[in-house]
């Protein structure tokens, strides 16, 4: 019945063929040409004094059919069919009851109507005919209220605990569905609840173990008290100890990782569970361990062994559910998956495609630089068999390699290009340009292959937005390289071959190589003129007006790009608000803040130089060596705040950090936003106890731990939100360039008010109340931004030689150089370059090498030179 309405034939259709080849074909449906109105009639069977129960059943298939398919009954029809229906109780047969059951629970009879059927359904419940009572208790907890409920609520409780489990699991699976408009009753019941959860049938188990759950949903102190319970219980049913992985996963996310550490609550039973005899819960419990938030290589270490030994089932469900978790998991730790190359590499020719499109993909992101090439052939065998939608991946996946491996960027852009050339859609081509637009940003060696490349492609490109994407980046980049002529040519040809969007592009890309090379503008200056007498306004125009800069005129060829050094997105805040008020002053563009040095030299990509992989451009993902950078997602909050408007641009902002423990009656969170010469703490809070309203609330500071700051001001919040969130904020000073850090006392200060329960209303005066929170530190980590090099030695070698410092330090005794290397990259919180944070094994020495930008946008780069003795002794120079 999965077929629209317009094609009935639909269901029994094969792959689509062609018309000369159907036509000698015979195909035939039972809902071909069907009209509600002849089934209506048809269902006046059911008042036939000699009832039939195959006809009937036949007729109530068509009606439930039309239901599908979308048709509206009218009252009358609806009513005319339920009373029919309901006729047919008198006939015994197993077949045509759960036909009028299906009908019934479709139909869904009004108020009035429900009553009738009532006693009929109430009798099968109490019948001696399991498929009966299972049927008649779904519909019954599908079509009555809350009063009709409270009567029958001892039959249900009687049928959650019955012998049949065909029974009890349609009562635990009709609890579920009345929680929504009756979860009081439904709370009553949690006894007989607790029992079938102990039920020796794997189903009941596990309908009983999810409804436990869903009963105490919304309480976090609850949900814990009960996997804690289930956890020590017997769960035999696999399936319900599936969902028991997934609530202690839960519960692990909603709490912090152990201090110093220490093990996480409930990862003994996750670990406990990759030794299950049941696949499906071994590879729940290895996937839960895998999305852990924080998780540490030692704690990954069992999941990917079991998953490696998944990647060689016999099982294609089994093998891509493997490789599937581990490509996730190379994205953030690539060391860990390492281990398992040699069984991923059997998988790359795998009949499965989509299995080995993954294995492929997750090669490149843990892979060395010593198989590029091998990968690449690899790859190319198999490139025109798959989707675009796998296509896009191993694209992005081959980008992230270029940014690891810059040496190898020659043999990555010839296969991005070549791959460019083949058949596609939109999505599969705009991903092979923008990773050749981020790899030319970021590797400089690849800047003119890159642009050649890209010529090649805006010959032949079908896509508008493409091409004027790769006009607006040879505009750009063109007059820079060594032979901007030769680039000349290709954005010609577009003015006479293409559309006119695409036309307008290419004279905005002309204009740019007349204004940054004086010998071509000549040249230039005579191809604009035949654009002149273009049919299309915007090139017309356009034309017109580069013309005249160049010769000199309306601005000179310095306005042909203007400088913009104001923040767009806060200039077209401020101009809506401005159009907004009613107000005849003229617009004061001073208002609007300055952008930084980092959003003023913008690439062709709208990108920060040397962040268009570290910080995530739209539209595209970051590579897999770049950490995830929150500062965008906060800017239009702290924008839009008046207070914090003066104080600039925000530089950097830090993940939260909970300063509250788990289950208490307040929530919150602190975010730390460094600026040039302050530091703006925003507090996240949340009230969890529905009988007080909390006003004015504040975050008090002691500073006597961080004499390097001063309090400025704060930005209280009216009302914390029941359940929700709101943010206050505490600014901070200090000097300007400064590395201010030390730990800050934290007090939280509000207002109770209390709610009368009677009225529901809070009391007019209240009184006021603090909480302490967890002390927060602030760590030279803070003040770094780490970005992403594609060139490392390059970047090294055009520093200040006077700027560097070099020093030697004993890191004491480690379980190997992988964890050094890690807890000294954390301290520093800057970005590896190159894949050198991934310590070979067994090696006893090894060079990491970092890059960030220090608050004030200063350049930031260090190279580290980490050994190990046999004592395990770790020093670092």
């Amino acid at each position: 019945m999965a077929a629209t309405a317009q094609d009935s034939q639909a269901p029994l259709r094969g792959p689509e063929k062609k018309d000369e080849d159907r036509e000698d074909e015979t195909e035939f449906s039972p809902f071909y040409g069907i009209d509600k109105g002849a089934v209506l009639q048809e269902a006046r069977v059911f008042n036939d004094p000699q009832i039939d129960p195959r006809r009937c059943q036949q007729v109530i298939t068509k009606l439930l059919y039309l239901l599908n398919q979308g048709e509206v009954f009218t009252k009358k029809e609806a009513a005319e069919v339920f009373f029919g229906v309901t006729k047919l109780f008198q006939k015994q047969d197993i077949n045509l009851r759960r036909m009028m059951y299906l009908c019934i629970k479709d139909i869904c009879p009004g108020a009035d109507e429900v009553i009738i059927v009532t006693s009929s359904l109430m009798k099968d419940m109490n019948s001696k005919t399991d498929l009966y009572r299972a049927n008649s208790v779904r519909v019954l907890c599908k079509i009555i209220d809350g009063q009709l409920l409270a009567q029958i609520e001892r039959y249900l409780k009687q049928a959650i605990v019955d012998k049949s489990a065909v029974v009890a699991s349609a009562a635990l699976v009709s609890a579920l569905h009345l929680l929504g408009n009756n979860a009081e009753i439904v709370k009553r019941w949690v006894n007989e609840v607790q029992e079938a959860a102990q039920n020796k049938n794997n189903m009941v188990q596990f309908h009983a173990v999810a409804l436990l759950h869903a009963l105490r949903a919304s309480d976090r102190l609850a949900i814990s008290k009960l996997v804690t319970s289930l956890t020590k219980a017997n769960v035999r049913s696999p399936l319900a100890q599936c969902l028991l992985v997934r609530y202690v996963a839960q519960v692990i996310q909603d709490s912090q990782p152990g201090a110093n550490g220490e093990q996480r609550p409930f990862y003994d039973f996750l670990e406990s569970c990759l030794r299950h005899k049941a696949e499906v819960v071994i590879f729940e419990a290895a996937r839960a361990i895998c999305n852990l938030r924080d998780v540490t290589a030692r704690e990954l270490t069992p999941a990917i062994t079991v998953l490696q030994l998944f990647l060689s089932s016999s099982k294609p469900v089994l093998r891509f559910a493997a490789v599937r978790t581990l490509n996730k998991v190379a994205m953030t730790h690539p060391l860990a998956v390492t281990h398992c190359n040699i069984d991923m590499e059997s998988l790359i020719s795998d009949q499965n495609r989509s299995i080995a499109t993954l294995a492929i993909t997750t090669l490149l992101k843990t892979g060395n630089e010593s198989s590029v090439e091998k990968l690449l052939k690899q790859i190319g065998s198999f490139m025109s068999d798959i989707a675009d939608d796998f296509k896009i991946v191993v694209v992005e996946a081959i980008r992230s390699l270029c940014l690891k491996f810059p040496s190898k960027q020659r043999a990555l852009m010839n296969f991005l290009s070549g791959v460019l050339r083949e058949e596609g859609g939109f999505e599969y081509k705009k991903a092979i340009v923008q990773s050749i637009l981020v790899l030319i940003q970021e590797i400089p060696d690849a800047k003119e292959t890159g642009l050649g490349h890209l010529c090649e492609f805006i010959e032949d490109c079908e896509f508008t937005y493409l091409s004027t994407q790769v006009l607006h980046l040879l505009g750009q980049e063109g007059p820079k390289t060594k032979e901007p002529s030769k680039y000349i040519r290709y954005i010609y040809n577009r003015i006479i071959l293409e559309n006119a969007t695409v036309r307008a592009a290419a004279v905005s890309a002309l204009a740019n190589f007349g204004v940054a090379c004086e010998s071509l503008r000549s040249r230039i200056i005579v191809l604009l003129r035949r654009a002149l007498s273009d049919n299309d306004d915007e090139v017309r125009d356009r034309a017109t007006l580069h013309l005249e800069q160049l010769e000199g005129k309306a601005g000179g060829p310095e306005a042909v790009q203007p400088r913009v050094d104001v923040n767009l997105g806060a200039m077209e805040k401020a101009l809506a608000d401005y159009l907004a008020g009613p107000t005849d002053k003229p617009f004061d563009i001073s208002v609007v803040p300055k952008a930084p040095m980092s959003t003023r030299g913008v690439s062709a990509l709208g990108l920060p130089s040397g962040a268009a992989a570290a910080s995530g451009a739209p539209g595209l993902p970051a590579t897999s060596a770049a950490r995830k950078d929150p500062t965008a997602e906060y800017a239009e909050l702290l924008r839009s705040i008046p207070q914090l408007a003066p104080l600039g641009e925000v530089f950097k902002s830090c993940e939260p950090v909970r300063l509250t423990e788990e289950d208490t009656e307040y929530a919150v969170f602190c975010v730390k936003h460094i600026y040039e010469s302050h530091i703006v703490f925003q507090f996240n809070c949340t009230n969890t106890i529905a009988e007080q309203v909390l006003e004015d609330v504040s975050v008090a500071m002691d500073l006597a731990e961080a004499a390097d700051f001063e309090e400025a001001f704060t930005v209280p919040l009216d009302t914390m939100p029941l359940n929700g969130v709101g943010q206050c904020f505490t600014v901070v000073s200090r000097q300007p360039g400064a590395i201010a850090t030390g730990k800050v006392v934290n007090i939280l200060k509000f207002k109770v008010k209390e709610i009368d329960p009677s009225t529901g209303e809070a009391e007019e005066e209240g009184y006021d109340d603090e909480y302490q929170l967890e002390d927060l530190e602030v760590t030279p980590a803070d003040y770094v931004k780490p970005t992403l090099l594609g060139n490392f030695r390059k970047a090294w070698e055009e520093l200040d030689p006077t700027t560097e410092k070099e020093d030697e330090y004993g890191l004491g005794t480690r379980e190997g150089l992988q964890e050094a290397v890690e807890a000294v990259i954390g301290i520093l919180g800057m970005q590896p370059c190159e894949g050198s944070e991934a310590v070979p094994p067994n090696a006893r020495s090894h060079t990491v090498l970092l890059a960030g930008i220090f608050v004030g946008y200063q350049q930031v780069l260090v190279r580290m030179s980490f050994g190990i003795d046999a004592a395990n002794n770790v020093a670092m120079k």
